[in-house]
């Protein structure tokens, strides 16, 4: 059975059993003394809370019950994802403490005698799920809570923050040199799949690099004027890439012809990549020759080859003023568990975001919340129109602008700052996800990845909120 640990139940019953979960021991499990075997408090009562049928329910649809090698338990699957996510560890990191710990063997339903699965099963089973498994997830868990009265979320607290992605400072000049890198090596990559049928093209990464140190001698002068010979040479990089580009379009059209003959299913796999990265090199040549006419306001600005859906967004921070990766929304009921969370690619505005967030948290949780705060960004008269209508009964918003007398007395209610000070713990919640959670920075690529990441983060942060309840 792949939905549960494949031990059966054993006959015995002892002590040795107990430890286990009534599930069958290997000798050397049952030569292991208990107290090396007792699990923390805080991780007894997450596995309880995994062992739910219900838990697995969102993964079953990508198995078949028949056919297909065995795979890694989705009880081990969840229960190694939290860990990994709960102590922001790698997948070697993972791996490597949980083969050596038996406490977490034993929470991960490992036997000692049986192998821990590696990072790269944990990693494709991840992408083999998707992001909106790993949400229904989350939402089981919601309502698990929800049913066994953990939780009653009767105060939500929303607020937004950016998930950065795992990428290099995007200048136009380094994003056009990672093109032709790119490119270049893909397309070589095809020829030896494709026993050179498609061709090789000119690598020209070196001429790039020559025009990118150019840049770096000319941005130390203190002049005016190199500002206009940083974008001439940004220009003639965005030359050669063109050059390039062209070159591989010719080979992306041999090896298409070569594939209705006799093809390799790895070379039809990097024709496709191929495909996808000549798409992005176009545009970002086509975002860098407007910049060089001086239009600084591109939208669904590309600043990033391997993760294209990444984008600036602005938060008004004095340390980084610019951050390029994802807006992340989170709901948070007064007991610090996250019950709606959404993620959007570009930096759409607060106040558009507030009404769905809301109804988000209505959905998983079964009710309308008694009372909403959030900060000025969420203001509008609509908004808490729409709120009071939805069974809202105080909002407390802060309105932006001048205000009038009777909005600065109700602002000054003592209902309103009570809940603006419960607003004040998102700042702490956002902190934890970032420091402890991973979600400080998004090593996955990618959208479905970023989401799957974040899901995966949020998961480990609500159960380890629920074990403290």
């Amino acid at each position: 059975d792949i939905f549960d640990f494949p031990l059966g139940k054993s006959c015995r019953e002892d002590r040795k059993m107990l430890k286990f979960d009534n599930q069958q021991i290997s000798l050397a499990d049952y030569l292991i003394p208990e107290e090396l075997t007792v699990l923390d408090d805080e991780l007894s009562i997450i596995d309880k809370y995994l062992n739910d049928e219900k838990i697995v329910q969102p993964f079953i649809e990508y198995f078949h019950k028949k056919h297909g090698r065995p795979s890694t338990p989705l009880q081990v699957y969840i229960r190694m994802m939290y860990l990994k996510h709960m102590y922001s560890l790698s997948y070697e990191e993972l791996h490597q403490q949980v083969s050596d710990s038996i406490k977490w063997r034993r929470f991960c339903h490992i036997p000692l005698d049986a192998r821990v699965p590696d990072g790269s099963t944990l990693c494709k089973l991840t992408k083999l799920f998707g992001n909106d498994t790993l949400d229904k997830l989350n939402k089981i868990i919601i309502t698990k809570a929800v049913e066994e009265k953990k939780i009653k979320a009767r105060k939500v607290r929303i607020d937004t923050t950016v998930a950065e992605s795992n990428i290099h400072y995007p200048t136009d000049a380094e994003l056009l040199e990672d093109c032709v890198r790119v490119i270049t090596r893909t397309v070589n990559r095809i020829a030896e799949a494709a026993n050179d049928a498609a061709g090789k093209i000119r690598n020209r990464g070196r001429s790039i690099k020559k025009k990118i140190l150019a840049i770096a001698k000319t941005s130390k002068r203190r002049t005016q004027e190199k500002f206009h010979e940083i974008r001439e040479i940004t220009g003639q990089i965005a030359e050669v890439a063109r050059h390039t580009v062209a070159d591989a379009k010719k080979a992306l059209a041999r090896a298409k012809q070569v594939t209705g003959i006799k093809i390799k299913d790895e070379a039809q796999k990097l024709i496709d990549e191929l495909s996808g990265m000549i798409q992005i090199a176009d545009k970002i040549i086509e975002q860098t020759e407007e910049v060089n006419k001086g239009n600084l306001n591109l939208k669904d600005r590309i600043v990033s080859v391997f993760d294209p859906g990444a984008r600036p967004i602005k938060k008004g921070k004095i340390k980084s003023p610019t951050e390029f990766g994802r807006k992340v929304l989170i709901a948070e009921s007064e007991e610090g568990v996250i019950t709606h969370y959404e993620v959007y690619e570009g930096n759409p505005s607060d106040e558009s975001l507030l009404i769905d967030a809301v109804k988000g948290h209505q959905s998983n949780i079964g009710c309308t919340p008694k009372e909403v705060a959030t900060d000025r960004g969420f203001y509008s008269k609509d908004n808490e129109d729409k709120l009071h209508t939805l069974g809202v009964k105080r909002v407390s918003m802060p309105k932006r602008g001048k205000k009038s007398k009777a909005r600065k007395e109700l602002e000054s209610a003592f209902w309103f700052k009570r809940l603006q000070r419960f607003r004040a713990g998102s700042e702490a919640t956002i902190s934890m996800l970032k420091r402890c959670r991973g979600l400080n920075r998004i090593l996955s690529r990618g959208t479905s990845g970023s989401k799957s990441w974040i899901a995966m983060g949020i998961m480990a942060h609500n159960l380890w909120k629920l074990a403290q309840l």
